[in-house]
């Protein structure tokens, strides 16, 4: 059986751990959706995932099964009916097994019911095209927005900034199907 809840300061060490499972190094090439192809070094740290932790306007929703975190997800108010939606993270072994689904419908509903968002946003490394289609069959759309990628994290050799632009997707939670 699978608990969601918000993480606490407690939860940093297996947070980051999972974090850092499904995004970099090699053990994230267990799961589909990982940046370790593009990207070296730590996709986060402690510090950081105490600073979100701590603050009101943002949620770090966890997912935990009997052998420990197995997901989470990053649900952040942005003010004006608006969310975002970051951080998604599944254990790798457990990627295509619907729980980045319940995850993604967990942080909608969270959005609404306590920042009051009717409208969720995200962004992904455009070049992600697999994963960017498995978002609009969440019925998330591309904005036609881009941004630039984080200075702060290395890239892999052969990789440039332009392959790392952000693609801005979005969904209206007022609506009923997802896709």
């Amino acid at each position: 059986m699978t608990v969601f809840r918000p993480a606490t300061l407690a939860d940093l060490t297996p947070l980051r751990e999972l974090v850092e499972s499904a995004f970099r190094g090699d053990s994230s090439r267990g799961g589909w959706t990982h940046e370790a192809d593009l990207l070296d070094g730590p996709r986060t740290d402690d510090a950081t995932l105490a600073a979100i932790i701590a603050d009101p306007g943002q949620t770090m929703l966890l997912a935990e099964g009997k052998s420990g975190l197995t997901g989470c997800v990053l649900v952040a108010d942005k003010g004006d009916g608006l969310s975002s939606l970051g951080m998604l993270s599944v254990a790798p072994g457990l990627q295509a097994a619907g729980l980045g689904r319940w995850l993604i419908e967990r942080a909608e509903a969270l959005a609404a019911r306590t920042y009051g968002a009717s409208r969720m946003e995200m962004t992904v490394v455009g070049v992600r095209a697999e994963l960017i289609a498995w978002y609009e069959r969440r019925g998330y759309r591309r904005t036609g927005e881009t941004r630039p990628f984080p200075a702060v994290h290395r890239m892999r050799p052969g990789v440039t900034p332009a392959d790392l632009e952000f693609a801005v997707l979005e969904r209206d939670l007022r609506a009923t199907d997802a896709g």
